[in-house]
């Protein structure tokens, strides 16, 4: 892997990681097209760390004071959210160690990705058939959450896409629901990073440089996903990411099955 592939791929996964439109698809198509081939997934757990930390700078207010709830009953508000995170997390950790094997072949399929794509792009635009919701996150909104994120493992399937969707759906407001997407990513990729450390410990020396870029890059543009996104929800406009998902998995389709 040359600087110039993980500087590309790292932006990918930076702006994809949040934007609903799956970083993993775009991984997955993204080395398939730069003719990028890296044994194990070190690269994909390596620049998935790096939008992790730009989730934790982005929210590390709110982040400290889940943490200080732990500590201080007065922050029943806190709490509660801490709760919801715990219970979003679960179908997604027992789905990760019962298939691992399974989701990581996947990842070497690229046509298989791009149809996933499509199922990002009918979820999105599913959304425009709902009301905007004026509900905080309720217990059932954060299992819902939880059950998309389990799903969304798939490559292709798109993390926050599939858990913001899910939100709305549950009657959550759909700047609650985002917020809570970005905060439910943080035990997900971590226990994903956790799960492959034998791959980061075992990775060549010569491919570290460019691993690293590729992660700074991802962390920057991770930054630069999660604020505008925020701000398209903000605008209504979240069903309109529908449509790129359509275009790029048709073309995957396309590129990978002729």
């Amino acid at each position: 892997m040359s600087y110039f592939d993980a500087i590309i791929l790292g932006i990918l996964q930076g702006l994809t990681e949040f934007l609903p439109v799956s970083s993993s698809g775009h991984l997955v198509l993204g080395q398939a097209l730069l003719k990028v081939k890296q044994p194990g997934v070190a690269f994909e757990v390596i620049v998935h760390l790096g939008t992790l930390v730009s989730v934790l700078v982005y929210f590390r207010d709110k982040i400290v004071r889940l943490i200080r709830s732990m500590f201080d009953s007065r922050m029943a508000a806190e709490r509660t959210m801490l709760f919801y995170l715990i219970i979003g997390t679960v179908p997604a950790a027992v789905a990760g160690l019962l298939f691992k094997d399974f989701f990581e072949q996947l990842f070497s399929a690229p046509a298989v990705t791009s149809g996933f794509l499509l199922l990002t792009g009918l979820i999105l635009l599913s959304t425009r058939f709902r009301k905007p919701g004026n509900q905080p996150m309720r217990l059932g909104s954060a299992i819902a959450m939880g059950i998309g994120q389990a799903i969304a493992i798939l490559p292709g399937v798109s993390r926050s896409g599939t858990t913001i969707s899910t939100g709305i759906w549950a009657g959550a407001r759909p700047s609650d629901a985002a917020e809570f997407s970005f905060l439910l990513s943080i035990p997900a990729v971590g226990g994903a990073v956790i799960l492959e450390t034998h791959e980061l410990l075992h990775i060549d020396q010569s491919l570290m440089g460019p691993y690293l870029v590729g992660a700074l890059f991802s962390f920057a543009f991770g930054i630069l996903a999660v604020s505008s996104l925020l701000a398209v929800i903000r605008r209504g406009k979240f069903e309109y990411f529908a449509y790129y998902c359509f275009a790029v998995g048709l073309l995957g389709l396309y590129i990978f099955l002729t």
